[in-house]
């Protein structure tokens, strides 16, 4: 399938899933079933009871039209096709109006590993499991809305940390230990694997003000992985007014990806190796 050219105001295409080829088709069922497999006991409860709940196999990639049927009685939330990365109003603005923007387009069989543009494995697989789930489902939301306002300041760097590090790469604390809710970690394997197990990253308490100062990496795997206590952790952030938290973290400088502060609570120390053989 050739991604279709975005012609809407709001960059939304038709999922046109009947153009699928067998290939592509092929290559979903390799990606669903490597992640499947991996998942269980690494993925947070609401990611595996969402998965469930949704028309979502091996065989085929979904269809956004049927996804919609579950998702949008569940929490509200709605799936729309986008030829790839959107800009940034586009994507808060579909996102403050509990529209989902996902990739319709996936990767090739050559690129299982990594993808620097998100596409449907990564957008479906990896966040509309956790669109099933009401704390999910309010905090994205209330990230649109904070996102368009943070626009109109200027702000926008500080935000966009906040969802990488929750909604992209987050982990959550639960009874078992700590587990993986972040899209980006739960769509792929090896950083599935790094995220929880590696001795490189460090693990540390999620901290909003923290958070909004440190850099991360779109390159590789992070260096720094931020833990809640609960996915309700989130329906807390989405009530805060952020211009003060803005206004207390302007001017102070950025923390590297790797770097800790001694005001950290951390849940393990990295040896920060991983990323020492790669420079």
């Amino acid at each position: 399938m050739k991604p279709q050219p975005a012609t809407r105001p709001d960059w939304t295409i038709d999922q046109d899933w009947h153009s699928y080829t067998a290939t592509e088709h092929a290559t979903w069922k390799t990606l669903f079933e490597r992640q499947t497999q991996l998942l269980p006991g690494r993925a947070c409860d609401e990611f595996v009871q969402g998965m469930r709940d949704l028309p979502m196999g091996a065989a085929e990639i979904p269809n956004f039209a049927r996804l919609n049927e579950v998702l949008m009685p569940r929490t509200g939330w709605q799936i729309v096709a986008v030829p790839g990365l959107v800009p940034d109003e586009v994507f808060f603005e579909h996102l403050a109006n509990r529209r989902f923007p996902a990739g319709q387009f996936i990767r090739k069989p050559h690129e299982l590993d990594y993808l620097e543009e998100p596409d449907v494995f990564h957008d479906v697989f990896g966040h509309v499991p956790m669109l099933m789930n009401p704390a999910i489902a309010d905090f994205i939301q209330a990230y649109g809305v904070g996102g368009l306002r943070a626009q109109k300041l200027g702000k926008l760097a500080h935000l966009a940390r906040v969802y990488w590090y929750t909604v992209e790469f987050g982990l959550v604390q639960q009874d078992e230990g700590l587990r993986i809710y972040g899209a980006g970690i739960a769509s792929s394997y090896a950083e599935s694997i790094f995220a929880l197990q590696d001795a490189s990253p460090n693990r540390v308490a999620f901290d909003l003000p923290r958070v909004m100062q440190t850099d991360y990496r779109i390159d590789d795997f992070q260096e720094t992985y931020f833990v809640i206590n609960s996915l309700d952790d989130l329906l807390e952030l989405a009530k805060i007014d952020f211009a003060p938290l803005y206004a207390q973290v302007v001017g102070l400088p950025d923390i590297a990806a790797g770097q800790l502060s001694a005001q950290d609570r951390l849940f393990s120390r990295g040896t920060g190796s991983y990323h020492a053989k790669s420079k």
